[in-house]
């Protein structure tokens, strides 16, 4: 059977054409893959936009290399159920121009940062990619951290073009952190600072440059790695880079809506929304959808449950799943009651969705920048509320430090569960933490929580500061310890 290309995707889609390359986007996951470019794959077709994307890599171990082998195209199979009907459909995304590593291939994404055509970033490189991370500006080398990359790309398209109108680009993070436009512009500007690039250069990023607020929300599984066979036999074409998600989707835009006729989605059908308060889409989505996914995932996978679909279908694990939504997330979304709880109800329909296969091994990537974005908030407002600490949400903080009990293998981090061991992805400074926190306080639960929640640079501030918090986690850890997750997690079902 023939793997997909761009000849084949003709012959499955409204034509294959290479685009102009008028977005650049820094991430190549399953995410950005079934959201952004899915988005834009329809536009095109819709022939509202001419759309070509270039790919890069945000950390350099990523699928370019893949892509390129399949002439960047891709599958999406969206599966669901909408209105009480099972949906199913499949696209083959063709905007992909391009695809790259810049760690090997710094050059070509200059290349594309400096062409007139170009009006848009995309990014996702995760809740931990928007930071601010000192590093030196090296001329002709890539930068590690995604700003300082970002910094360096509109220097060399300041350069090349100048500082006239219309030579600046709209930036549009889709990371899960507050004011993630706001936050990386600042950052960006932090590193023109350091390195000295000029006040210029910092004027035009002000004048020229816009970093928007988005909001995003589709859950993407990614490969269907358990029925891959059979959909290339029904497909006709073997296709790796294969994407799952689920039907329902929204982009949320913050900003002026003269910038939507240039990415004009709306007008082929598509529901991405510009408005100008996004905040009240954020709360819901990030504290409701994500945080429950991080407060319940790392729980049940020590539980020895795999997917977000076994869990809603395990009655102690969903039981927990629905206490810590319905009883310490809901109340305190900005929202009206009755429109934070029908959300809530359709994201534990979204939950159960029969054709995705979640893994919960792939909500748990970078779960302290996760759990400090999503949950820590939501704890906040509790306490302030009630003086107390919700008791489920301080629990998913001991199943966090639980999952995160590891050793090196390699150059890889694994935990064990049930005798087999499984990766634990986080950002190398964040795992370094936790393995050098297990193996000297690893018999004092006491000390290692102490040790690990003090840390201001994994959650932004000192979690021990919170009365009895520190006291709940320890006990957590205790009961997981001697009953096993499963048991600890029973007991707060009380």
């Amino acid at each position: 059977m023939e793997m997909l290309n761009r000849r084949l995707a003709a012959q499955t889609a409204t034509g294959a054409p290479l685009r102009p390359v008028t977005v650049l986007q820094i991430g190549d996951g399953n995410f950005l893959r079934a959201f952004a470019d899915w988005m834009i794959d329809v536009a095109n077709e819709a022939g509202v936009m001419d759309a070509g994307v270039a790919i890069a890599e945000p950390r350099g171990r990523g699928i370019t290399r893949l892509l390129r082998q399949q002439d960047n195209v891709y599958t999406v199979l969206l599966r669901g159920v909408e209105d009480g009907r099972q949906t199913v459909s499949r696209r083959v995304v063709t905007c992909v121009a391009d695809a790259f590593n810049p760690y090997d291939d710094w050059q070509r994404m200059l290349a594309h940062a400096v062409r007139p055509a170009l009006r848009f970033v995309v990014s996702n490189t995760t809740e931990a990619g928007i930071v601010d991370v000192e590093e030196p500006f090296v001329a002709g080398a890539c930068p590690a951290s995604f700003p300082a990359k970002l910094t360096a790309l509109l220097h060399a398209r300041y350069n090349a073009l100048g500082g006239g109108a219309r030579t600046g680009v709209v930036v549009l993070p889709c990371e899960l952190i507050e004011r993630n436009g706001a936050t990386l512009r600042n950052i960006v500007l932090r590193h023109v600072e350091r390195w000295a690039l000029g006040g210029g250069f910092a004027a035009w990023i002000g004048r020229e440059c816009r970093f928007l607020n988005t909001l995003v929300d589709r859950i993407v599984p990614g490969f269907p790695r358990d029925e891959a066979e059979t959909l290339f036999a029904e497909w006709g074409y073997r296709d790796p880079l294969a994407v799952v998600g689920e039907p329902f989707y929204v982009w949320v835009i913050e900003g002026p809506k003269d910038l939507a006729e240039e990415l004009p989605l709306h007008r082929a059908g598509l529901n991405a929304v510009w408005t100008d308060d996004l905040e009240p889409y954020r709360a819901r989505k990030v504290r409701i959808l994500n945080g429950t996914h991080t407060a319940s995932a790392l729980a049940a996978w020590c539980m020895g449950l795999d997917t977000v679909k076994a869990m809603m279908d395990d009655p102690t694990a969903s039981a927990f799943l629905r206490r810590v939504v319905f009883e310490e997330i809901v109340p305190f979304v900005p929202l009206p009651e009755a429109e934070r709880q029908q959300y809530a109800a359709t994201v534990l329909e979204r939950f159960a969705n029969p054709f995705i296969r979640h893994e919960l091994l792939s909500i748990a990537v970078n779960s302290v920048s996760k759990w400090r974005v999503r949950l820590l908030p939501t704890l906040k407002d509790h306490v302030a509320a009630h003086g107390t600490l919700p008791r489920r949400l301080a629990f998913s903080l001991a199943a966090l430090l639980w999952f995160y009990r590891g050793r090196m293998v390699g150059d890889a981090y694994v935990g064990t569960r049930n005798g087999t061991d499984y990766p634990i992805r986080d950002e190398p400074d964040v795992l370094a933490a936790f393995a050098g926190a297990w193996t000297r306080e690893g018999n004092d639960l006491a000390a290692l929580t102490s040790a690990l929640l003090s840390r201001a640079d994994l959650w932004s501030e000192d979690l021990t500061r919170f009365p009895g918090l520190a006291g709940q986690v320890v006990a957590g850890l205790d009961a997981i310890a001697r009953d096993g997750t499963r048991a600890a997690v029973a007991k707060l079902l009380d």
